[in-house]
């Protein structure tokens, strides 16, 4: 690493974010990788923690209790989608940014964005205005988001030629496990931070701007991508066993030619839609469903239980990917998938509540999975010169999602109820529709094939890369 640093002072001081700084030397541990990308993706999956500033945010002002002049939950609930419309445009657009600039100087700039944009939300939330937490936490913080999601996925994969789901589990594992570090801890700091005068959030803002901004940057700074033509000690690239793997690349650009992207964008859209859309409605499903026996407590409890089946899927199925394939994974989560959903309205109806929670467990574990295993599947297609990109660009299909899935649950739901279906058999129909949908997903899965020679790279090309 003295090495590097001293490279990087002798071309002065922006050549050590240059990609060219970032190789590793020899003898580098390839293990050193992981926990770099770890130290962006628990910072950044604070995301799915947000929700705990909610209620203080609508007290800024009032302190116990709103005032008329406090913000309301429908404008601050802009925040959060603000910065998940950003995440999934700058992950899109800024893909062939990030191959050319290197993970360092992406994930560096996520530091940058992710942290700072706290800060802005901090004099927002002092000053009392909303467009600045719009700004800072939706906007700036939404673009570090999305750099921070894809930035260490290439690196990762072309570190792990050999467990490719196994190397991007681990990361993403990481922003599914985010939130239960975030959570606890931002409301540890609010009531540190509480007074008679300040509810505690922007002083929790301050705090959480610099801590991220430090530990993305530490990753930043021990991330390293290995030498051209590297593998492994010992492994050797399979021969054409598998035909789903390539050993070409595909432009970004051509990626989007193709029609093996657009079913990939189907299969993410289509897995994420079915879990995001109960994922958010879990709370009230099992209490609904169980009126005599679910507290709210114990609905509390299950959505927990359900983020640790969210983030150990994001591990275990990419990890079970490098063993049975990434097409072949997809399709138990279509096929199981499709039967768990048919299968929870009965053990609802039925009053068995272990088959309840088992079920959607397993199903919130492969809508973890699909984030995780869905960046090696497109390195096994499109090969590893763009995968980050690529990926980046694939993630649009997140966004999308995200609106599908809530408005699909709600919608179906609301109508059901206003036409005299009790609350807890208005999700029957819903549940069913999550079901084929999934069957739409096994369809596209199915069709996938390997990607035409016509739209890979010419061979100095794939050199340069």
């Amino acid at each position: 690493m003295n090495s590097t640093l001293n490279q990087g002072a002798a071309h002065g001081p922006t050549s050590f974010f240059s990609k060219e700084a970032t190789i590793a030397r020899p003898g580098f541990s390839r293990w050193m990788v992981p926990p770099a990308a770890l130290a962006v993706h628990l910072c950044i999956g604070q995301a799915y923690a947000f929700s705990v500033f909610n209620a203080p945010l609508t007290k800024v002002i009032g302190i116990t209790k709103s005032a008329p002049d406090d913000w309301s939950l429908t404008t601050l609930g802009w925040i959060f989608s603000l910065a998940i419309v950003f995440l999934g445009l700058s992950a899109a657009f800024a893909g062939k940014w990030l191959e050319k600039v290197g993970p360092r100087r992406t994930m560096f700039t996520a530091a940058c964005c992710f942290g700072g944009g706290f800060l802005v939300s901090s004099l927002g939330v002092y000053l009392h205005q909303i467009w600045l937490l719009y700004l800072g936490y939706g906007v700036i913080g939404g673009i570090g988001l999305g750099l921070g999601y894809v930035s260490p996925v290439s690196t990762l994969i072309r570190w792990f030629p050999d467990r490719r789901g196994m190397a991007t589990g681990m990361a993403i594992m990481g922003f599914g496990g985010g939130a239960m570090i975030a959570a606890p801890g931002s409301v540890a700091l609010m009531n540190h931070f509480k007074s008679a005068t300040s509810a505690g959030v922007a002083e929790t803002f301050l705090v959480l701007g610099v801590l991220y901004f430090i530990s993305m940057t530490i990753g930043a700074l021990a991330i390293r991508i290995p030498p051209a033509e590297w593998k492994p000690a010992g492994w050797t690239p399979p021969a054409t066993a598998n035909k789903m793997i390539t050993k070409n690349h595909v432009h970004i650009d051509q990626a989007l030619k193709t029609p093996q992207f657009y079913l990939l964008w189907l299969v993410l859209f289509l897995n994420v839609t079915a879990g995001i859309g109960v994922l958010g409605q879990a709370s009230v499903m099992i209490q609904e469903s169980f009126k005599t026996s679910i507290t709210a407590g114990a609905a509390a409890g299950f959505v927990g239980l359900l983020s640790l089946f969210n983030m150990g899927g994001r591990f275990v199925w990419a990890s079970a990917s490098d063993w049975i394939g990434r097409k072949n994974t997809y399709f138990v989560f279509f096929m199981l998938g499709a039967v768990l959903y048919f299968l929870v309205p009965q053990f609802a109806s039925a009053g068995n509540i272990a088959l309840f929670v088992l079920a959607y467990g397993v199903i919130l574990s492969m809508y973890g999975g699909g984030f995780s295993t869905v960046p090696a599947y497109l390195a096994d297609m499109f090969g590893t010169a763009f995968v980050g990109g690529i990926h980046g660009r694939l993630l649009t299909a997140w966004a999308a999602a995200g609106v599908a899935g809530p408005v699909l649950v709600n919608y179906v739901r609301a109508y059901q109820v206003a036409h005299g279906v009790a609350g807890a058999d208005a999700y029957t129909m819903t549940l069913h529709i999550m079901a084929a949908l999934l069957v739409v997903g096994f369809l596209c899965n199915l069709l996938i094939t390997r990607v035409h020679e016509k739209h890979h790279m010419n061979l100095s090309a794939q050199a340069a890369s």
